[in-house]
């Protein structure tokens, strides 16, 4: 794993010396291919140029990080115990960050803040409890730790805590495997259930198999004051407000997630890929709209903007045949020039089926029949899985892109199906008209997908990046970009947040989205659960 950057040490976008794009290793589909639209896509769009390359990162060594601040009496009592622990600075270094750009830029430029003076790996529930036990006893601050996929700064060390801080990584706690929830985040290589349920997390195939508080049955949580569950694993309670809603969306602030019961399903016995072309976005929310009102929505159904099209264009893999490219090209000709759709206001929709093969095949005609209502034409199954194939590979881009002085992020909301347009015109524009205020001297790419659906609205995925050449403090740039988007999220009728967490990033919304008596409950249950803030990430609160 890279400590930083996104994802496997071996797995990295490049260009190589004739100037074409590749990705590297074995472990995806897309590993060991050439990628020859990228280059063009990304020069034209970012205005950025091959021959200029940011510096190398620094290596990372003992004298680059914060000497650990060891509660000696913890150590010795956590060595007593036999669970394994470390305070070698890579082990620190990888588990103080998760992947907002803050984060990752600093790492790139040899920046090392305050890190976890230590990490401990327990293996079993009980691990955990004694753990907390000790934490109470020597007062030292707990953080859990699940995949480190957190792009909400909640990883963050609070840089003005005087304690010991204790990295609690749950990874060796995961070892059961071999079963279907369908709950499939874009970061399911990397996240951890216990980091589902902390954030109240989303998959992408969340309409037919549920978000993770539809498919939680359980939960288990050691706290300062104890261990929290409830009594036996009914279906349903009514024995007054959840307590696993007190859990789910904590963000470490209240204990740890150590055992999870979660509904499970036989694998799919039928899987099918496809994809939805649309003259403009405006049709193809309309479209979703209906689905989602007729409550036939596949496992998966995605809505790309313009400018996201685009993107995926460029990420296609070279053709192994001129016979594939002749194909393209009937495409191409036939959806611009015989159905007259314009290649600038095009979107497409990825669709994924799952289920019986008859029901499949249904479902699949019961949504293309809709489509076409509003102007969709079928555009092919090898669409729709190169669509699905890329949620894996994505995050590494930014990567790429800090190489050559291009930075990006992405950020999410809810949103209520009549204030879709408006919201992603708006927030789009927003990012557009920030970056030339604060003088960033190429034209940022601003887009956005329509990625989940539900009966009363749509969940809204924004991506922006742009080239930073130029500025003194790009970061700080970037993060008023960010958010003035936010602001403009909320202004539009947006959530603070759909799946990403609220973390340390977007806190100082919090009172505005659940009332002062909202908080002064999440204060009342943080101050009765952890009176002493062992878990003291100061997340959310």
């Amino acid at each position: 794993m890279k400590w930083n950057g996104w994802g496997y040490s071996d797995s990295r976008f490049l260009f190589n010396k004739k100037g074409q794009a590749e990705f590297t290793g074995k472990r995806y589909r897309l590993s060991g291919m050439i990628i020859p639209g990228l280059k063009d896509w990304f020069e034209g769009t970012f205005g950025a140029n091959l021959q200029h390359k940011t510096p190398p990162t620094p290596l990372l060594t003992n004298t680059a990080v914060p000497p650990a601040t060891l509660n000696e009496a913890f150590v010795e009592e956590v060595k007593s115990t036999g669970i394994p622990f470390s305070h070698d600075a890579e082990d620190r270094v990888f588990r103080a960050h998760g992947h907002c750009l803050h984060e990752i830029f600093a790492l790139r430029e040899g920046k090392i803040g305050r890190v976890p003076d230590m990490v401990v790996w327990p293996s079993c529930h009980n691990d955990v409890v004694k753990i907390v036990q000790l934490a109470c006893k020597h007062n030292v601050c707990l953080m859990p730790y699940g995949g480190g996929t957190s792009v909400s700064s909640a990883l963050e060390c609070p840089p003005e805590e005087t304690r010991s801080i204790v990295s609690l990584d749950t990874s060796q706690m995961l070892n059961e495997s071999g079963y279907c929830t369908g709950h499939e985040p874009d970061s399911m290589e990397f996240s951890s259930l216990g980091g589902w349920v902390a954030t109240r997390a989303s998959g992408m195939k969340k309409n037919i198999y549920g978000n993770i508080e539809d498919l939680v049955v359980h939960i288990k949580m050691v706290t300062p004051q104890g261990v929290i569950e409830k009594s036996c694993q009914g279906p349903r309670m009514s024995t007054g407000p959840d307590i696993h809603h007190f859990i789910m969306g904590s963000e470490g602030t209240l204990g740890v997630v150590t055992e999870v019961t979660m509904k499970i399903r036989p694998m799919p016995e039928y899987q099918k890929y496809g994809s939805v072309v649309f003259p403009n976005f405006e049709q193809g929310v309309a479209c979703l709209r209906e689905v989602a009102k007729q409550r036939c929505a596949p496992a998966s159904i995605r809505l790309m903007d313009n400018e996201q099209f685009k993107f995926g264009h460029a990420l296609k893999p070279q053709v192994s045949s001129i016979f594939t490219s002749f194909l393209d090209g009937l495409k191409k000709f036939y959806i611009t020039k015989f159905k007259g759709f314009d290649p600038n206001h095009l979107c497409v929709a990825t669709l994924l089926f799952e289920g019986n093969r008859e029901k499949v095949l249904q479902h699949e005609k019961q949504v293309y029949d809709i489509a076409a209502k509003f102007g969709g034409l079928a555009a092919g199954e090898d669409n729709g899985q190169r669509g699905y194939m890329l949620t894996f590979v994505i995050a590494y881009l930014r990567d790429l892109g800090m190489d050559y002085y291009v930075i990006g992020e992405s950020f999410e909301t809810s949103v209520p199906w009549d204030r879709v347009l408006d919201i992603c015109r708006n927030v789009k524009a927003r990012i557009i008209r920030e970056c030339k205020d604060k003088g960033v001297q190429f034209p940022p790419l601003s887009t956005c997908r329509v990625t989940q659906t539900y009966d009363a609205g749509a969940c809204v995925y924004f991506y922006f990046a742009f080239n930073y050449r130029g500025l003194s403090d790009p970061v700080h740039v970037y993060e008023q970009v960010e958010h003035a988007a936010r602001e403009e999220i909320l202004a539009n009728g947006g959530s603070l947040s759909h799946h990403h967490g609220v973390g340390k990033l977007r806190k100082e919304w919090m009172r505005d989205t659940i009332s002062n008596v909202g908080m002064g409950m999440l204060k009342s249950v943080k101050d009765y659960v952890d009176p002493n803030n062992i878990f003291g990430n100061r997340n959310l609160l």
